[in-house]
């Protein structure tokens, strides 16, 4: 397991999450103000100064109910608010996409440029707002900074470790399925055209040695796919062309975007629900939680302007369905860590508990669309 790992999830799912919001307030015809304040507020919250200073300290990936529970906050930073069931489909979407990216990567170096693909859109987002320009640019010099030196191995081992954590999801998602890149069991499928890695041959050429090390023979062979040399390699500075088009914006396009489960996904399900026996990690989750949360500052709507609902859902009977069928296993409404004693010992803690605590939710109603959600009234 990398400990260099964290910053990239977390800001490639970030960037994936205002894809998503970006293309539901347009879809829904959200007024161009309020869309604007609600991704500027989110931005504004994922690259907080504080909040990266803990992002990039090196420290190992935590459970996904963990860091889901960083997200549902995030999503929650501006007046916009989604219920449980939008919730599961945005986190969906964010993991599936990224998982792709991650597997389609040429060279593991490339999961770097998949980053900065994230962030240059980021950029494109907040155009008007210095202020926050200046944030994200910070965060960019710090991954050339982190990252820009690491040798291969150290990169081979982010992408195992990125890849051992979305290993057991397989979501069908509608623009994967009708781009034909993944298949009805949620799995996805490795192309065998196209460029190869920057710095590599096209397959297809065997070379023999001799004990000098000079080549004294040479056989081709057939190796059934249609692969063409790489045209140039990606730019790793602040500025320049990234040539890998992994980690751009797919929903660009106006497309509806479904998720599903697979059958193999919720057999998963069964087999992966979380113990009710004390988790040994659930003191390091807890602090790393705590350390997190600690570093965003949540914006509380101010003014006489009220909070809106947005659906990731074609219509509220869809989402409501989606609520229903979703199985409980997967869903991740509340992070369950028994830490009674260190509430005791530690007031950062019992505050960050506290904030966690949910009580019944309210069912949504005709004006539901006001309303927030349990665990964010006391923030």
């Amino acid at each position: 397991m990398s400990v260099r790992t964290l910053p990239l999830l977390f800001l490639n799912l970030g960037g994936e999450m205002l894809y998503i919001l970006d293309q539901r307030l347009r879809a829904q015809n959200i007024p161009g103000d309020k869309a604007r304040r609600v991704l500027n507020d989110i931005i504004s919250t994922m690259f907080n100064r504080k909040f990266m200073e803990e992002l990039f300290k090196p420290q190992e990936l935590y459970s996904k109910k963990a860091l889901r529970t960083v997200y549902d906050r995030l999503a929650h930073a501006s007046i916009m608010r989604l219920n449980q069931a939008s919730m599961d489909k945005l986190y969906d979407l964010m993991t599936m996409a990224l998982k792709y990216q991650v597997l389609l990567c040429p060279r593991p170096k490339d999961v770097l440029l998949v980053t900065f693909n994230h962030l240059d859109a980021i950029k494109g987002f907040i155009q008007d707002s210095p202020a926050l320009l200046q944030l994200v640019d910070e965060t960019f010099r710090q991954l050339i900074e982190v990252y820009g030196g690491l040798s291969a191995g150290e990169f081979q081992l982010i992408r195992q470790t990125l890849l051992t954590f979305f290993q057991d999801l397989h979501i069908r998602v509608s623009i994967f399925l009708k781009d034909r890149v993944q298949n009805s069991n949620g799995r996805f499928v490795l192309p065998v055209s196209g460029p190869v890695p920057w710095g590599t041959e096209v397959p297809g050429l065997i070379r023999m040695f001799n004990d000098k090390g000079e080549a004294v023979k040479k056989a081709e062979f057939q190796h059934g796919g249609n692969y063409v040399p790489a045209p140039k390699e990606g730019s790793f500075e602040f500025y320049g062309d990234r040539v890998l088009k992994l980690g751009t914006n797919m929903y660009s396009v106006n497309r509806p975007v479904e998720t599903h489960m697979s059958g193999a996904s919720k057999n998963l399900a069964s087999q992966t629900q979380q113990s009710i026996a004390p988790n040994p990690l659930a003191k390091e989750e807890l602090n790393f939680l705590a350390r997190l949360m600690g570093g965003m500052e949540i914006k509380k709507p101010s003014g006489p302007e009220p909070g809106f609902r947005l659906n990731l859902f074609t219509t509220d009977e869809e989402e409501e369905q989606a609520a229903l069928t979703r199985p409980e296993e997967l869903s991740y409404e509340v992070v369950n860590i028994q830490a009674t004693q260190d509430q005791q010992r530690n007031k950062e803690l019992a505050r960050i508990m506290g904030e966690f605590e949910i009580t019944d939710q309210p069912r949504w109603n005709a004006s539901k669309g006001d309303d927030l959600l349990a665990m964010m009234d006391e923030l």
